[in-house]
């Protein structure tokens, strides 16, 4: 259901909706449905919500000063106003108003009062006129289910480009275009893992730093097969996010691995593909076990943000990231999500969000404690962890 023409939400109605979004108890989807609103907005609030939540605590007193400041300066600027020329009024709301870049928060800055007419307001912050009376949908049931059979296509085939799954959607008997396959893709957050020039790699953020794949060394070729070999725990930890199905929608998963024992270090469940869910398992593995020598990652914008790379500075973790579109670069985590996937998602069909968490919470302490892993002469991930770093499993 989309939201209706010219329909507004109070600060409180938005409030109310970001807090159902971090209980973590649905999906975006299903709280997009429930409240009327794209689920792209909701995202939008929840980034709003956690910037502004230091707010809350900020004393009368300095809230007072601040409204008289702000007071102040607003009547200066009237008076500014009535002063300056077209040229300048029109640069100076433009540079206000283009604070946030975010489009929906642009659209709802075109204001029909303004003298200005909407085609220059929209040409002055960058949108098109047609972008103002686009309301996108959520997804439907249909669409839920190509992102699954994508993500079970791509788990089985790590190789495979846009035009190859939607080859594979064509045979499953799903009507839809290569361009929306690539823009799902781009949803569920996969590429395929050999270079490429493909649109996908935009996933990265433009203005964040790429930092250069330190984890060569430990890769050799014998012949035509490649392996890779990190002598210690401790030495190359990575961290990866992936697309978890469930029914009404879908869920992200986050995890932190050790190279040398394949143990699963940190993870965390959220509905919310975003920096803090990256930082969130980075800061709960780094409380819980000694720090590594290397931490390397892909190039999306959850991991190149100032939020995470930070963190790994103020450790002095060295930053490692794949080569652009080489999902292969990560391949231990890269492989966990598949034992994961194959294992338990495909055979579980989760009907709720709980259902997912308590379900994942069992499989990743099998996978740790119980479950052999032939890569580590048959020992169990965590225990074999524990006893490199010297402690007791």
């Amino acid at each position: 259901m989309s939201r209706k023409k010219g329909q507004t939400y109070t600060a409180k109605q938005k409030t109310k909706v970001v807090l159902e979004l971090l209980k973590e108890e649905k999906t975006i989807n299903q709280l997009a449905t429930e409240f009327n609103v794209t689920s792209k907005t909701i995202q939008n609030w929840k980034k709003q919500f956690l910037e502004n939540a230091d707010k809350a605590f900020t004393s009368d007193e300095s809230s007072k000063a601040e409204k008289e400041e702000l007071e102040r300066l607003k009547q200066e600027n009237d008076a500014l106003a009535k002063t300056l020329g077209r040229t300048t009024v029109e640069r100076d709301w433009a540079v206000g108003k283009l604070k946030s870049l975010d489009l929906s928060n642009k659209k709802i800055l075109v204001d029909s009062k303004l003298s200005i007419t909407k085609t220059r307001q929209c040409e002055l912050i960058g949108i098109s006129r047609s972008v103002l009376y686009y309301t996108p949908k959520p997804l439907s049931n249909t669409n839920l289910q190509i992102l699954h059979k994508m993500d079970e296509i791509y788990t089985d085939n790590s190789d495979y480009g846009y035009r190859m799954i939607h080859q594979g959607l064509l045979e499953e008997g799903y009507s839809i275009g290569k361009d929306r396959v690539l823009k799902y893709m781009g949803v569920l957050g996969i590429q395929a893992i050999y270079p490429t020039k493909k649109r996908l790699t935009s996933l990265k953020h433009p203005e964040h730093k790429i930092y250069d794949y330190l984890l060569k060394p430990y890769w050799t070729k014998t012949g035509r097969t490649k392996s890779v070999y990190v002598p210690t725990a401790n030495e190359v930890w990575s961290g990866d996010i992936t697309y978890i199905r469930v029914n009404g929608g879908f869920m992200y998963l986050a995890a932190v691995i050790d190279w040398h024992t394949r143990a699963i270090l940190a993870y965390k469940i959220s509905n919310s593909m975003d920096a803090p869910l990256a930082t969130d398992v980075l800061q709960e593995a780094l409380s819980k076990y000694p720090k590594p020598k290397i931490f390397n990652t892909d190039q999306g914008s959850q991991y190149t943000s100032y939020e995470h790379t930070q963190i790994l500075k103020d450790h002095e973790i060295q930053i490692s990231m794949n080569g652009r579109g080489r999902s292969i670069d990560n391949i231990m985590i890269e492989r966990f999500f598949r034992t994961l996937k194959h294992s338990n998602i495909y055979i579980s069909d989760y009907q709720s969000i709980k259902e997912l968490k308590e379900g994942i919470k069992q499989f990743m302490h099998k996978y740790n404690f119980k479950r052999f892993h032939s890569s580590i002469g048959y020992q169990k991930p965590m225990n074999y962890y524990l006893k490199s770093i010297g402690k007791v499993a």
